[in-house]
């Protein structure tokens, strides 16, 4: 236990070179007769070299046996009995994820953990220390050993599965620091679930800690996982449909044809579909749900029930927005009736979400464009450099922005608003205002892209779906560039009609004609409304309509808009329990540096006092619900190889007889007693030969 005295064998060295460098030098003298010499007998020469090797032989001994015993050696092996002497910290780690909630064949696999550990518990002595340490804590702070075994007993009691667990290399590494006793047992009670054995980088424990692994006894599972669920529509609004799209894994041994999952929104289901299902493939379900209300929606897709029921569900919110703020600028001289009435109250009266603010042109510098979630541009005649600089930030900063030409236009203003956002370049104009002559017409129309989902009868993504053709008297001639554009509708003279710029976080929307029967007949046409609408929903939608998706029990961050730099916010847990958790202050936002507290799956209220400005969805890590074993020969490996421990597994027939299977395992008798013994013992005997021996002599 302590090597390093171990370099002190070097004074074995002395004795040694005592006794070849201070030998007596002999003196030469002189004799009238050899007759002396020749008397001296060989065999009294003998003794005398023997009696000096034996003490020579007994003083290195005794500095060899000192040492060892400042070493603190201590005796292992296998028979019973052995090693009750040596002060050991027993680290139970008991693997509490949410795979251990299955059931094998000696019931649910925690439930035999727990009965593992017990046997485990039966074996520590007195002087012994016990560590309990679940992989999923819950952010709760480090368990340190105690000598109580009643207080580890009733810890033991009291645990449950839960989500957010570590690895398990992770928790012996952590569980064996913890320890500061001469010897450290780690006795790892898992199914040894592969997808969450090891992590990609390896760390060491200390010396002295071995590894145990007393695995549980598995089955084969069938369980489908939910892995992800991603809302695909960009509008989200009161009674239109909302695309969403599900992953979903089958981690059993079979296919399954027609599997059920179902859609829930505000705890009612709104949606269904069926699929085949082939063992170990990703299969991705599309549902079409409606919501009914507006605010931060919970919803859930459900599969069927299966052998691992805490991954059937998996949470998703969907923000439906309350009313969308817009700010009408009204270009100089120009006529917005058309504008002005399809977004009054009384066209919109509690169906449409707007909330509008009209200003003219010349209040647009000191318009604070970030209150609102869009703004529509109704022909600008000139914008001035400052204008420019604060219509380009708000929309790198996620704002939407839509575009009607003037026909007085600045080009120069107009292009440099363009240039800003990688947009394109004004061209000049076709046609004559107010003439009855069509100078285009449409020519290609995407109805593939989100923002005309709901504005045609026909289907989504039909090539042949009739469009409604206005016409046309004049148009602004605008050429697109760059690779963030994409356009919407395109007229038969090769110039948009509608394009779209994505620049930063928002978006640009481009109209080749003002809304006004001037420039052509759009106005006056069934389609002018509902893509009006459609625009300012796409252009708002600054961010996701889908509320974040936390794995639970992981560190992350959330990034919170709207609220005031000076709230505090907290989050409200599934059953009311409340959170606080660190934050900080960004530009434009509020940063909330979240934990690993939220280990509970579920939907999570951000709160603002006792307003509600976000909701945020926590599901179980897709990695519990595959639920495939590692053999115990290739977790010893993957553990000696991450941990650099010792790993033996140990195998009972019985859970009772683990803590005799144990007992006979245990090692470390320490022997450091018998080392000083032996150095006393060689002193005495090299004092008692020295003292006793007397120089040899011959008769005369």
């Amino acid at each position: 236990m302590n090597p390093a005295a171990l370099l002190a064998l070097a004074a074995v060295a002395v004795p040694l070179f005592l006794h070849f460098f201070n030998l007596r030098q002999p003196r030469t003298v002189e004799f009238s007769s050899l007759d002396f010499v020749k008397e001296l007998q060989e065999s009294t020469v003998q003794r005398v070299r023997i009696k000096e090797w034996l003490l020579l032989l007994l003083r290195m001994l005794a500095i060899a046996c000192l040492v060892l015993a400042f070493a603190q050696p201590t005796l292992t092996s296998d028979l019973g009995g052995m090693g009750a002497s040596v002060p050991t910290t027993h680290a139970l780690v008991v693997d509490n994820s949410l795979s251990m909630t299955a059931n094998g064949e000696g019931g649910s696999y925690f439930d035999q953990a727990t009965r593992t550990a017990e046997g485990v518990l039966e074996t520590v002595e007195e002087g012994d220390e016990v560590l309990l340490w679940p992989t999923a804590r819950g952010g709760q702070s480090r368990p340190d050993p105690v000598s109580n075994v009643g207080v580890v007993r009733q810890a033991l009691a009291n645990l449950e599965p839960r989500a957010g667990a570590s690895a398990l290399s992770r928790a012996i590494v952590e569980a064996a620091g913890q320890s500061d006793t001469p010897r450290t047992v780690v006795y790892v009670m898992s199914d040894l679930q592969a997808s969450t054995l090891g992590d990609s980088v390896a760390t060491k424990v200390p010396d002295g800690v071995s590894v145990q692994l007393l695995p549980v006894k598995t089955r084969t599972q069938s369980n489908v996982a939910i892995t992800d669920v991603t809302v695909t529509s960009r509008i989200a609004e009161v009674d239109q449909p909302v695309q969403l799209e599900a992953t979903l894994v089958n981690h059993g041994p079979e296919p399954l044809d027609d599997y059920v999952s179902s859609v829930y929104l505000a705890g009612d289901r709104v949606a269904q579909a069926t699929a085949t299902l082939e063992p170990g493939l990703e299969t991705t379900v599309s549902f079409t749900a409606t919501p009914q209300t507006r605010g931060w929606l919970d919803g859930a897709v459900v599969t069927e029930d299966d052998d691992v029921p805490v991954d059937d569900r998996h949470h998703f919110t969907l923000h439906v927005p309350e009313e969308r703020r817009v700010l009408l600028v009204r270009g100089e001289g120009q006529r917005t009736k058309y504008l002005d009435l399809a977004l009054s109250s009384e066209m919109i009266e509690s169906r449409i979400a707007f909330r509008t603010t009209a200003i003219e042109e010349n209040a647009l510098a000191s318009a604070e464009l970030g209150q609102y979630d869009a703004v529509l541009l109704a022909g600008p005649r000139s914008l001035s450099s400052g204008e420019v600089d604060a219509l380009t930030r708000y929309v790198d900063r996620g704002g939407g922005l839509l575009l009607f030409p003037n026909a007085q236009a600045r080009p120069e203003d107009y292009n440099a608003l363009f240039g800003a956002l990688d947009a394109g370049s004004f061209r000049g104009f076709s046609g004559a205002l107010s003439a009855d002559r069509t100078v285009a017409s449409f020519d290609r129309v995407d109805l593939a892209h989100p923002l005309f989902e709901g504005v045609f009868s026909q289907e989504r993504r039909r090539e042949d779906a009739s469009v409604e053709q206005p016409d046309i008297h004049y148009v602004m001639n605008f050429r697109p560039s760059g690779q963030s554009g994409q356009t919407l509708i395109e007229l038969s003279n090769g110039f948009p009609f509608l394009h779209e710029v994505r620049h930063g976080g928002g978006r640009l929307l481009v109209t080749a004609v003002a809304p006004t029967r001037d420039w052509s007949e759009l106005p006056v046409h069934g389609l002018f409304v509902p893509l009006l609408y459609r625009s300012v929903y796409y252009l708002s939608a600054s961010t996701s309509v889908a509320g974040e998706q936390l794995v639970a029990g992981r560190p992350a961050e959330l990034r919170v808009t709207g609220v005031a730099p000076d709230a505090s916010l907290r989050l409200r847990r599934p059953g009311g329990i409340e959170v606080t958790p660190e934050q900080r202050t960004l530009f434009g936002a509020t940063l909330l540096q979240i934990g690993t507290t939220l280990t509970e799956p579920g939907v999570y209220d951000v709160q603002a006092g006792t307003t509600q400005v976000r909701r945020v969805a926590v599901n179980v890590d897709p990695a519990e619900s595959d639920l495939r074993a590692a053999s115990p020969a290739e977790v010893s490996e993957t553990l000696r190889t991450t941990t650099g421990a010792p790993v033996q597994t140990v195998a009972a027939a019985e859970d009772e007889e683990i803590a005799e299977t144990l007992r006979t395992q245990r090692a470390g008798t320490e022997i450091w007693n018998v080392f000083l013994l032996l150095a006393l013992v060689c002193l005495a005997v090299e004092m008692l030969i020295a003292s006793q021996w007397t120089p040899e002599t011959v008769s005369s």
